[in-house]
């Protein structure tokens, strides 16, 4: 499999209706927000997202989410350890060639990248590396300030026993949400230069674009039911070189996105360059 032909540009824009995108553990998991009141979605967050629309595809997947594992395997150092396991003894001692095995063995630690410092045992020698990835994406923000609705909520039911037999105290509790629905957009790029380090390939692009355009299935919960995240556009740029005709930041400012979602690209800014605008699925 050949790595990555031309330089990708992306830009994503989705939509949240009365709901929770990404909590702040900080601030009693409310939605994420700027200093100015923007709503906000971290990267991490949308790595995480992408990451589980393509192991739902049947892709293998480093970091996985605990509740989500599909090899049994307890912790990221496990997995990492057990598949070293299965490479002969003169390669695990090779980081060359651990590198290449990792990232012909999980699509995203080629795509996004993996430190991987961990100790195999007494024979074996401590291995560490890291691999940079080709694939990154920004933070997604709101296209307005956003306003956010406090929810009390009550649990009624009887969590323990008591000594009585009489049914324990009811338990207050706060949801949040997003009020109304409002419309957030991020860009990522894909490096030609850094793909041919990973391996990473035309195909595996195509998979991250679907996933884009997929994002929010199987990822409903009570903080986002279904339905209330929706992907809105994906505008997928492809370069006719691997180092790109434009700069990224050139190609996403060329990007207009309206407060209904509506998508529009300047192509005065950049001429000739091939994209396509994605509906979401």
């Amino acid at each position: 499999m050949t790595s990555l032909s031309n330089k990708i540009d992306f830009a994503l824009v989705f939509a949240v209706s009365n709901a929770n995108p990404n909590g702040d553990p900080l601030n009693g998991n409310r939605p994420r927000t700027t200093s100015e009141g923007f709503g906000e979605v971290s990267d991490v967050a949308l790595k995480r997202k992408i990451r589980n629309r393509l192991q739902d595809e049947g892709e293998r997947i480093f970091v996985q989410s605990s509740d989500r594992a599909d090899d049994g395997e307890p912790s990221l150092s496990a997995r990492f350890n057990d598949y070293l396991k299965t490479l002969a003894k003169d390669e695990q001692k090779q980081k060359n060639v651990v590198l290449d095995k990792v990232c012909g063995q999980w699509l995203d630690v080629r795509a996004f990248g993996q430190v991987f410092a961990f100790k195999k045992g007494k024979d074996i020698d401590e291995v560490s590396l890291g691999v940079r990835g080709p694939v990154s994406i920004q933070s997604a923000f709101s296209l307005e300030p956003i306003a956010i609705d406090d929810v009390q909520i009550i649990k009624s039911v009887n969590s323990e026993t008591t000594d009585s037999g009489k049914k324990s105290s009811d338990t207050m509790g706060m949801k949040y949400r997003v009020s109304g629905r409002e419309v957030y957009k991020t860009f990522g790029s894909i490096s030609a230069q850094l793909a041919e380090k990973t391996g990473f390939s035309d195909e595996d692009a195509e998979k991250i674009k679907q996933a884009l355009t997929t994002l929010f299935e199987n990822d409903e919960s009570s903080a986002r039911p279904s339905g209330s995240m929706e992907v809105l556009k994906v505008v997928w740029f492809t370069h006719n070189c691997k180092g790109g005709q434009y700069s990224s930041a050139k190609v996403h400012r060329a990007v207009n996105v309206a407060a209904d979602g509506t998508v529009t690209v300047d192509e005065s800014e950049i001429p000739d360059l091939d994209y396509v605008i994605l509906e979401g699925c």
